[in-house]
């Protein structure tokens, strides 16, 4: 079984207009962008929602997803992907997608072109122009190997483990939402 996890918890340090996740790209919040673009890749068995800082579910009404509370959010990125990790094992899941809700070019096709990638590496990753991005495809069998806390997830992990990772071309552009200046392309 294969999860999609989208990873919204962060306190939008250096966005300057309140919480980003909530922020509207195109008229539609950050985090159901993101959302909308796993549940929409159609090869997810559950896609969970883990956050923190901001409570999400207001605008997620209406998607068929679990939205997890992380309240180490604040000790970084790592502690919301164990989250997403340990809620995905509980449900008997052989790997997760995990993606980020600050990406509001990160569509479906992305999701479904890492979720569909060939399986024979532990670690899939998304590049876009030859660029890693998100999101990343991540086998059960690595879980043990990825950081607990602070603020990289699988990076560091295929940094150091190349020989796990298949990079896979994606049509999108992972290009990230952290100022008010950004999100300004997208509208």
């Amino acid at each position: 079984m294969l999860v999609g996890v989208v990873l919204a918890a962060g306190g939008s340090s250096r966005f300057a207009a309140g919480a980003k996740q909530l922020a509207e790209a195109g008229g539609r919040a950050l985090v159901r962008l993101a959302v909308e673009a796993a549940v929409d890749a159609g090869c997810f068995a559950e896609v969970i929602v883990v956050q923190g800082a901001v409570d999400c579910r207001s605008v997620l009404d209406g998607l068929s997803v679990t939205v997890l509370d992380n309240p180490r959010w604040a000790d970084g990125m790592a502690t919301s992907l164990q989250v997403g990790l340990a809620e995905a094992g509980r449900r008997g899941a052989a790997a997760v997608v995990v993606g980020l809700a600050d990406q509001p070019g990160v569509g479906a096709a992305d999701w479904g072109a890492v979720a569909r990638a060939d399986a024979s590496s532990p670690i899939v990753v998304a590049t876009y122009d030859g660029r890693r991005g998100n999101p990343v495809r991540l086998d059960r069998s690595v879980w043990p190997e990825l950081p607990t806390d602070g603020d990289e997830g699988a990076r560091a992990l295929m940094a150091r483990r190349g020989d796990l990772v298949t990079a896979v071309a994606c049509p999108g552009d992972a290009a990230d939402v952290d100022t008010v200046e950004d999100l300004e392309r997208w509208n």
